[in-house]
C-alpha cells in the first residue's frame, strides 16, 4: 500500500515554498526543545529541491536548533520541576535520567553525541541545564554536533540529488513501514516491559 509516497511528494511540494525557510527554522528550533519531529524531514527535500541553496539550509538548520537548545537548557536550568510531570507522561522521563548520569561521567561529550545522533537532543539540553552545565562549553558541543550532522544531510542530498531522490522516493514506502513497525515494537515492548 502506497501511503509515504504521497506524503513525501507533499513535503517535496511544501520544500519548494517560498517561505520554506521560515517553517525550516521554526521546525529546528521547536525539535531541539520541545517538539518530537526532527528538522531532518524538511531539511533533505528542501536541499534535494533546491541542491545550490543545501549548505543554507543547513546553516539555518544549525543556527535555530542550537538557539531551541538554549531554550531547552532554560527550561532545565528554572523550570525542571514544572516539566518533569510532562518528562513522566511521554516516557522521557527515563531517558533524562540515563543523560543525566551520561553528563555525569562524560560531560560536554554527551551533548556533542546527542547533536549529531538521532538521540533526542531535545532531552539532552533540559538535562545539561538542570545539571547547571556551563553555558559556553554546552553551545560550543551543541554547535560542532548540530552543525556535523545537518551539514552532512545536506552536503549528502547535494551531492546525490536527483539520483538520491529518486531512490528515496522508490523506496519511501518501505522506509515509512520499517519506521512503524519499530514504533509499534517499542511501544509494545514498553508495554509488555510494564506489565
Amino acid at each position: 500500500m502506497k501511503l509515504f509516497t504521497p506524503l513525501y511528494d507533499q513535503v517535496l511540494r511544501w520544500s519548494r515554498h517560498p517561505k520554506a525557510p521560515h517553517y525550516l527554522s521554526g521546525l529546528s528550533f521547536a525539535e531541539s526543545s520541545f517538539f518530537p519531529i526532527p528538522p531532518d524531514v524538511m531539511l533533505m527535500p528542501m536541499s534535494l529541491a533546491k541542491p545550490e541553496k543545501a549548505f543554507y539550509y543547513a546553516w539555518l538548520t544549525t543556527v535555530f536548533s542550537v538557539l531551541g537548545g538554549l531554550l531547552g537548557y532554560a527550561i532545565g536550568y528554572t523550570l525542571l520541576d514544572v516539566v518533569w510531570p510532562w518528562l513522566e507522561a511521554t516516557g522521557h522521563d527515563a531517558t533524562f535520567d540515563r543523560a543525566a548520569a551520561f553528563f555525569d561521567e562524560y560531560g560536554v561529550w554527551v551533548v556533542f553525541i546527542a547533536g549529531f545522533s538521532p538521540i533526542p537532543y531535545k532531552v539532552f539540553t533540559i538535562a545539561a541545564g538542570a545539571a547547571h552545565m556551563a553555558l559556553l562549553p554546552f553551545l560550543l558541543a551543541s554547535f560542532v554536533g548540530r552543525g556535523a550532522r545537518f551539514f552532512l544531510v545536506a552536503g549528502l542530498m547535494k551531492w546525490g540529488g536527483q539520483k538520491f531522490e529518486t531512490r528515496i522516493r522508490a523506496s519511501v514506502d518501505l522506509l515509512g513501514w520499517l519506521v512503524v513497525a519499530l514504533i509499534a515494537g517499542y511501544i509494545a515492548y514498553r508495554w509488555l516491559g510494564a506489565a
